[in-house]
């Protein structure tokens, strides 16, 4: 794969860290490209006057008192692709979206396109100048005079704490433990660097340090760029967010609901570090950047850490997580067998594990998945440990999947431990006949299933034979065991079963699969299939749509395959879409397999149990796992990320011969359906440390949302090979929209300390793609071939004139989604936001215009109306007319419809 970089640095790796600093640098001035409407660019030098009341830029041909724009003037500034010049054809692929800005200014909502050579360089002047335009001539005694900041008492008030003989000083090794303490994950190496640099430039060399630098070393270190310019975009004052700015802060670009300034008080109170800001309900920086990396604003939603799915729906109707070799620690034929497996598996909500019963030495049964006939544990001790951790992670039923390779009188020992250990965990109740699903996982609460092969009806005896499954019999054939049971001539396997094992098991009774259509015909539905990796794989890719059916009313398992012998796994993902309720991983060997089993079940409180789609449960319905494009009555969704920055990455094991480089980037994969797998990366981070900048935008179409995943997978680029640096899954559906950090972790899923990404999450609709999303209705530009349901034809004459009659709504109903997605696409592009927006950004910036203008023009919104009206009240500019036209039209498109009744 062809690699690209990435030049992200201020000039001389000058870092942004406060609202003066991006003014001393725009003082300065920088050479930018400057974009007219023929889609030219030319290099301009662009500066800040030094009363800050205008931008110039030269050389120009224009009078030199035409060459600027005056601060006063100005409406908007604008980061990325925002105005139809940067929008262009002819300019869309030459630069990235993050190196561009717009200044939107004068009475006609002119606009002055730029492009910086970084994105860092377009957050100086974006900062700037958003700060001047709020401050207008009182500006000039604003950044670094006056008073001291809020942030500025606060980090001096720390310093007098720390200043325990008050001599003003305090020796450098307290002073980067306090800063350490301050920000945990900086590293101490980066603390002394950069109090030796500040005292080389003060030429103040010494073992101790004054208040001053150590005020300039913490912000310096402690100052994220991309935090200050979120809050500088939205602080009514650009140095705190008052509770006013929380609260919009909170709803429009959070997605959050019903927040109350008593709420945005609440974290003030627990965030601001600062007894200033606490009281006066102002949260500064600092606070700001505790607040987006604490749990409460975790890319993980909340509502999805307990239990949140309907659990009263036939246990076939669910995701079950499943273990293969829990007791193994390393590989299949190489690893020793120990109980921790167990505990281990159980702990992370495990709910169904299997157990392989072997002939013990000593005369009672043994499990063991070794060949090493040393490396086994015995039977009652497994099951003593199921006992005591069984329901520690989760109260939903555990399933022990028993595949039996010992002789009768040991399963009878076997059978009389899990009674005597298990008590009334067990479930032994028959199924009932008369009733046609599973009971639900709610029902079967705290109870323990047995699943296995059962004596057949007629067997009158203390044991009998029955059919054999596949599964174990790769690790007999190592054990020298393989032809113990064979029968003669071939055919299926036989083996002796006892009776009262026989009697344990009730509503998971294993059985061959035959065929699809005698399933269909004979199976009952407390009856279960064992599928091969392999086989399950082959029903998957050429029967998808009747292992879906076969799947909503019957459990199936799939196993991996004996070709296996280091234990890797196969993809979950594969067998999922198709509706397999039980995945059998190897729990014990990291890697990306293990990763999309661990995140997906994390989404309904880690309790081991996830309701599938609708579309794969109702009678009703029919879908096939590898359709290739969006699918009938599911509304698909555009995921839009942007990977904005990491923080403390962890250098790659065994990386030590590279030194302390490491050059990462970031690759963004989705797994799904076929149609929703795809993989994205960012340039790669130069020489950037362990906090890397990104700025990257990716997008995703998502056609299946309730079975897709994403995963982020952080890589150290190297010549040789790229290094895993982190990783984090989750599901589709738990993801928050907004500025989120994703806490990363390793290759064994165990939580990085302080390791993170900084991202921006937004979900739209696609175009065309289905009804409106409780995140925001939006679309993607491009013409595309308007998609209308359609009906299938039952054969049943009554019910097919029925749905005839719904073919005209359904096609009035598309119409009506497609026209309201079209005109909000055109509404929030003559806004200047992305398609990710929502409405109420829309009006917030409609209102700053207006605010920020002289003509003051009047516009009124009438929020009596089901849909409120936009009126202008007098003459106004070209561009707001178009703005309001488009607005109109938005909310025409339903009132010109919603007459018609159905529609």
């Amino acid at each position: 794969k062809k690699k690209t970089v990435s030049f992200s640095t201020m000039p001389n790796d000058r870092k942004i860290n406060s609202t003066a600093a991006c003014i001393s640098f725009m003082l300065e001035g920088c050479e930018l490209k400057k974009v007219r409407s023929n889609s030219r660019m030319y290099s301009r030098f662009f500066v800040l006057d030094a009363d800050m009341r205008s931008v110039r830029w030269e050389p120009s041909k224009k009078d030199s008192e035409k060459a600027k724009i005056e601060i006063k003037s100005v409406k908007e500034v604008r980061v990325g692709k925002k105005t139809p010049i940067l929008r262009s054809n002819g300019l869309s692929d030459q630069f990235p979206d993050e190196c561009a800005f717009s200044i939107i200014y004068g009475d006609n909502y002119e606009s002055l396109d730029l492009v910086a050579s970084s994105a860092d360089v377009v957050s100086a002047w974006v900062m700037g100048l958003r700060y001047l335009v709020s401050y207008g001539k009182h500006t000039p005694e604003a950044p670094g005079t006056g008073h001291p900041s809020l942030r500025t008492s606060w980090i001096s008030s720390v310093f007098d704490l720390a200043d325990l003989e008050k001599s003003g000083r305090i020796p450098v090794s307290r002073a980067v433990q306090l800063i350490k303490a301050l920000n945990p994950g900086m590293k101490t190496s980066t603390i002394e660097l950069k109090f030796k640099e500040l005292q080389k430039a003060s030429e103040r060399p010494g073992a101790e340090v004054a208040c001053d630098l150590f005020v300039e070393a913490y912000c310096e270190l402690c100052t994220r760029p991309e935090i200050f310019f979120l809050l500088v975009q939205f602080s009514s004052n650009k140095e705190y967010l008052g509770l006013k700015d929380l609260l919009m802060f909170l709803e429009v670009e959070q997605g959050m609901e019903g927040v109350t300034e008593e709420k945005c008080l609440e974290i003030v109170g627990k965030y601001e570090p600062s007894k200033e800001g606490r009281e006066k309900g102002y949260l500064a920086i600092d606070g700001f950047t505790r607040y987006l990396l604490s749990a409460d604003c975790s890319i993980f939603d909340p509502q999805h850490r307990k239990v949140c799915q309907d659990m009263a729906q036939p246990l076939s109707h669910y995701y079950i997580s499943s273990a293969h070799s829990a007791c193994l620690l390393e590989d299949n034929f190489w690893g020793r067998s120990d109980i921790s497996g167990y505990i281990s598996a159980l702990g992370l909500g495990c709910r169904s594990i299997e157990l392989v019963l072997w002939d013990g030495p000593e005369g009672e049964p043994v499990v063991y998945t070794s060949p090493s006939a040393a490396s086994c544990v015995p039977f009652r001790t497994v099951v003593g440990l199921i006992d005591q951790h069984a329901f520690a992670a989760s109260a939903y039923p555990l399933i022990l999947c028993l595949v039996v390779r010992c002789s009768a009188p040991q399963q009878r020992l076997a059978a009389q431990c899990l009674r005597k250990t298990l008590g009334e965990k067990l479930y032994l109740e028959p199924p009932n006949p008369a009733a046609s699903y599973l009971p639900s996982p709610e029902q079967l609460k705290g109870r323990i299933l047995i699943k296995g092969k059962k004596l057949p009806p007629g067997c009158e005896d203390s044991e009998g034979e029955v059919s054999d499954e596949e599964e174990g019999w790769e690790l007999a054939r190592r054990l020298g065991q393989e032809d113990r049971e064979a029968p003669e001539g071939g055919g299926p396997r036989r083996v002796r079963l006892s009776r009262e094992l026989s009697e344990l098991v009730s509503l998971c009774q294993a059985v061959p699969f035959q065929d699809f259509e005698s399933s269909r015909r004979g199976q009952r539905y407390w009856e279960m299939c064992s599928f091969s990796e392999v086989e399950a794989g082959r029903f998957a890719n050429e029967c998808p749509a009747e292992l879906v059916s076969y799947n909503k009313r019957f459990l199936s398992r799939v196993y991996p395959s004996p070709m296996r012998i280091d234990a890797s796994n196969m993809n979950p993902q594969d067998f999922w879409k198709c509706g397999c309720q039980m995945v059998a991983m190897n729990y014990q060997t990291p890697g990306l397999m293990m990763d999309l089993n661990a995140g997906w079940f994390r989404q309904n409180g880690a309790c081991g149990y996830v309701l599938r789609p609708a579309i794969m449960r109702e009678e009703v319905s029919y879908f096939s796992a590898n359709a290739k494009d969006s699918l009938p009555g599911v509304p698909a969704q555009l995921l839009h990320l942007k990977v904005i920055s990491g923080q403390n990455l962890p250098k790659p094991k065994g990386s030590g011969a590279k030194g302390e480089v490491v050059e990462p980037y970031v690759c963004a994969e989705i797994h799904g359906i076929p149609a929703d797998c795809a993989e994205h990366r960012t340039k790669t981070a130069l020489q950037s440390g362990d906090n890397p900048v990104f700025d990257e935008s990716l997008e995703f179409q998502i056609n299946l949302p309730e079975l897709a995943v994403l995963r982020f997978v952080v890589l150290d680029d190297d010549y040789i090979g790229d290094e895993f640096i982190a990783q984090y899954t989750i599901p589709f559906e738990c993801l928050q929209p907004g500025y989120r950090h994703v806490p990363l972790q390793s290759l064994a899923g165990e939580p990085l300390p302080h390791a993170t990404l900084f991202v921006h999450v937004a979900i739209t609709d696609r175009r065309g793609g289905g009804k409106g999303h409780r995140r925001g209705l939006a679309g993607r530009r491009g013409r595309r071939v308007r998609e209308y349901t359609s009906t299938k034809a039952t054969g049943i004459k009554a019910i097919d004139e029925v749905f005839r009659t719904a073919t005209q709504p359904l096609r009035e109903a598309t119409d009506l989604r497609e026209n309201v997605q079209n005109a909000l696409v055109s509404f929030k592009e003559l806004c200047g936001l992305t398609p990710a927006a929502n409405m109420k950004q829309c009006i917030l910036t409609v209102a700053a215009w207006l605010l920020h203008s002289d003509s003051a023009p009047s516009v009124t919104l009438n929020l009596a109306e089901q849909y409120p009206p936009m009126e202008a009240q007098g003459p106004i500019p070209d561009l707001l007319r178009k703005v309001l036209t488009a607005y109109e039209t938005v909310s025409a498109v339903p009132l010109g419809l919603g007459s018609s009744g159905d529609a």
